[in-house]
């Protein structure tokens, strides 16, 4: 039997994880706020993941463009256990990562990049 999208969205997700273990969690989350695919811990709640996921993007986005950024890359909150990362998904989706405090910001920008652009082709 064939996959559907969104196992393998999952599997994508999940293979962030395994090659990042700074990742704690992730979800790809639509433009309108609604989980597409997620490897979230059973303590999140997924609906608010997604809902804060897409209004943090669309006030990134706005904020770029007014205050002459371009266009937005990424949006990065740190926390004092962690951040939680937010990079686009092609036009449709973002894709939200939870990560440790220690984490190598570096890498994990890497790693999600390559996950975005393996998310927007099966978008």
């Amino acid at each position: 039997m064939a996959k559907s999208r969104t196992e393998h969205m999952v599997n994508r997700l999940r293979d962030l994880q395994a090659s990042s273990p700074d990742v704690e969690a992730s979800a790809v989350v639509s433009v309108d706020g609604l989980t597409m695919a997620s490897a979230l811990p059973s303590n999140v709640e997924e609906d608010r993941v997604s809902a804060m996921s897409a209004a943090m993007l669309s006030l990134g986005e706005r904020i770029a463009s007014e205050l002459g950024r371009g266009v937005l890359d990424q949006v990065y909150i740190k926390g004092e256990t962690g951040f939680v990362i937010l990079m686009s998904v092609g036009s449709e989706a973002v894709l939200t990562v939870l990560a440790r405090q220690q984490a190598k910001l570096g890498l994990i920008f890497l790693d999600m990049r390559r996950a975005a652009e393996d998310l927007a082709e099966l978008l």
